[in-house]
């Protein structure tokens, strides 16, 4: 009998998806370098770097209660992010699968 896939302690989101909980107030956290936060973003994202967030986290989730949605160029920083921000006690968690790749590829609006 095969083990059961553990399951990861946030959610998987699509575009779709994501706008909808931006729209009800999650909180986006672009996980990327400043200098590709720069080249692009969702709209009122904030910019904390994957290893800045590591060393803090705390830096950001300072409410359990809110829901952030983090985000990187593909989803592969943004699920380390993630995973650390479930450790810290966040609660309403969620990854953007596709990163902003996908949001762009979606025909999503971009902020400089």
């Amino acid at each position: 009998m095969e083990e059961p896939l553990e399951q990861e302690p946030f959610r998987k989101l699509e575009t779709e998806e994501a706008e909808q909980l931006i729209k009800q107030g999650y909180k986006v956290i672009d996980v990327r370098d400043h200098w590709e936060y720069e080249q692009g973003h969702i709209p009122g994202a904030i910019n904390v770097p994957l290893m800045s967030f590591l060393t803090n986290p705390y830096s950001v989730i300072n409410d359990s209660d809110i829901g952030y949605i983090f985000v990187c160029s593909v989803g592969e920083r943004s699920a380390v992010a993630a995973e650390m921000a479930c450790a810290v006690g966040a609660k309403n968690v969620a990854n953007l699968v596709g990163g902003t790749d996908a949001w762009k590829a979606k025909g999503k609006p971009i902020e400089k």
